[in-house]
């Protein structure tokens, strides 16, 4: 039997982008985009009429910020689900997204692969949730966790691996403090070489603090530690 599509509305203020984002939903298996649409007023209008399961939410809208968006249509009793796809970084943005409920927070701009995960782990989220019945702590567990999934990059660029990135994160993660780059590679058991690649990554991605630490001779060591508020548990 056929699975019923979730239907999804996308809300950005930029139609070529809404028009992309679009077609990127329309490939993940399970998912209808039910509209485009481009202010929050539109968003509103199509939602009393057209209940969705999830919403695709840019946070700069013409008319009013996507997190007002929010707010409203909680008010109105609106209970859909809602990402986050945004340029948006500042982290008072993203705290107070959490705090309305966003189960995802997809920052611009991203691969198509970047939201099907995130897509994948809702569908997941939704059908585990619609069994109904009672969940022990490890179904809890899996049930949280299957949102956490999308978080780890797993669009990486060409010639790199998933399980690598993880190992150099996990490293720098359970550090007491900066390490260099030897450090992390031996811990990690890999070459100094592939550490340093990896390690550009996350610095790219913000996901790093690099700090210079500069001897009596020679060039100054890069040491690497994992951003604070980024710091978890292991």
């Amino acid at each position: 039997m056929n699975e019923t599509p979730m239907h999804v509305l996308v809300v950005d203020d930029d139609m070529r982008v809404a028009r992309i984002n679009a077609a990127y939903v329309a490939k993940v298996p399970g998912f209808q985009v039910s509209a485009e649409v481009h202010s929050a007023a539109e968003a509103l209008e199509f939602l009393d009429s057209h209940p969705v399961d999830l919403i695709l939410l840019d946070h700069y809208l013409p008319d009013e910020n996507g997190l007002d968006l929010v707010r409203r249509l909680r008010q109105n009793g609106h209970r859909t689900d809602v990402i986050m796809v945004t340029a948006a970084r500042d982290l008072t943005t993203v705290q107070a997204a959490m705090r309305l409920g966003a189960l995802q927070y997809l920052v611009k701009p991203f691969t198509f692969t970047g939201l099907r995960t995130r897509l994948e782990a809702y569908r997941t989220l939704r059908h585990a949730l619609e069994a109904g019945g009672e969940a022990e702590q490890a179904e809890v567990d899996r049930l949280f966790g299957a949102l956490a999934a999308a978080e780890s990059p797993n669009d990486l660029p060409k010639g790199h691996s998933p399980t690598t990135a993880e190992l150099v994160r996990q490293v720098l993660r359970t550090a007491d403090g900066p390490l260099s780059t030897q450090q992390i590679a031996d811990r990690a058991g890999i070459s100094r070489q592939t550490a340093q690649r990896y390690l550009k990554l996350l610095d790219r991605s913000g996901r790093v603090t690099l700090a210079l630490r500069y001897g009596e001779t020679g060039r100054p060591e890069h040491r690497y530690s994992w951003r604070p508020q980024d710091r978890g548990p292991a």
